[in-house]
């Protein structure tokens, strides 16, 4: 991938992170552990979501939601968005204001919005977030946040999907998300289940939309975000997060989000 491509801005607002992108990389079946709503500013993509396979336009409004397995091409020669990443908390808020209360657990119902209002809001927020230059209007920003918010989770009904993870599986996660560093096998984590090897990997594969090993780089990866915005050093990172080494951890981090854990952490830091 070639650099320059990706960036990310040094946001204003706890809990949100802001990126620009324009690249012809394909990424690979991934998950964040953050909510996300963009826009695409250029060009078009398909990806794989939580709801099939979708096409993302310019001026379409993209979202996603924590753990959702999803991949990203081009449709030409490349394309290019803008997004904004919240910690779950910060959606959750707005979430529980938004429903007085009773929308806890709920996620964004589509992957892609075509609504011209949600992409103009979106438009007006994201300089909010990341300029330093001009006085920051925080109740305008609180109210385009709430507005997009609310906006991303009443456009559209989605359709009926089992999301119900088999108690058997659910404790192999579990373990892997108690300690993501762990050096675990495979027969370890079929004897949790009860299964054999073969019925642990199918069983899991099909839960999680991810093989074992995959899911487990994927908490890997979140954490060693989370370490990063904490201040830790990289090296420290790459350790506690379970990776071989630093370059291990940057192959990883890059192929996940675009950018280097470097470049993320001047940005959070």
């Amino acid at each position: 991938m070639r650099s320059g491509q990706f960036r990310m801005f040094r946001s204003r607002a706890i809990g949100i992170e802001a990126v620009r992108a324009e690249t012809d990389y394909s990424f690979p079946k991934h998950t964040h552990d953050q909510f996300g709503i963009g826009v695409i500013d250029a060009g078009a993509q398909e990806s794989l979501s939580g709801r099939g396979m979708v096409r993302a336009e310019a001026g379409d409004v993209i979202c996603f939601n924590p753990n959702e397995v999803h991949d990203g091409m081009p449709i030409g020669e490349s394309r290019a968005w803008t997004m904004l990443h919240f910690d779950p908390p910060v959606i959750g808020g707005l979430l529980n204001d938004i429903g007085e209360g009773k929308v806890a657990g709920a996620e964004f119902p589509l992957p892609v919005i075509r609504n011209d209002r949600m992409a103009a809001c979106f438009a007006m927020l994201f300089p909010l977030v990341i300029d330093n230059s001009t006085p920051w209007d925080r109740l305008f920003q609180e109210e385009l946040l709430l507005s997009l918010v609310a906006a991303a989770m009443s456009e559209g009904v989605p359709p009926p999907r089992d999301v119900a993870v088999p108690a058997a599986i659910g404790r192999a996660r579990e373990l892997i998300d108690d300690d993501p560093a762990a050096s675990l096998t495979l027969a370890e984590l079929a004897a949790v289940c009860g299964l054999s090897h073969f019925q642990f990997l199918r069983g899991f594969s099909k839960a999680m939309g991810l093989t074992p090993h995959a899911y487990l780089l994927q908490r890997r990866i979140h954490e060693a975000r989370r370490l990063i915005a904490a201040g830790t050093s990289l090296a420290e990172v790459a350790f506690a997060s379970g990776f071989a080494d630093q370059s291990h951890m940057t192959r990883h981090f890059v192929r996940n989000f675009g950018i280097t854990p470097g470049v993320y952490a001047a940005a959070v830091c």
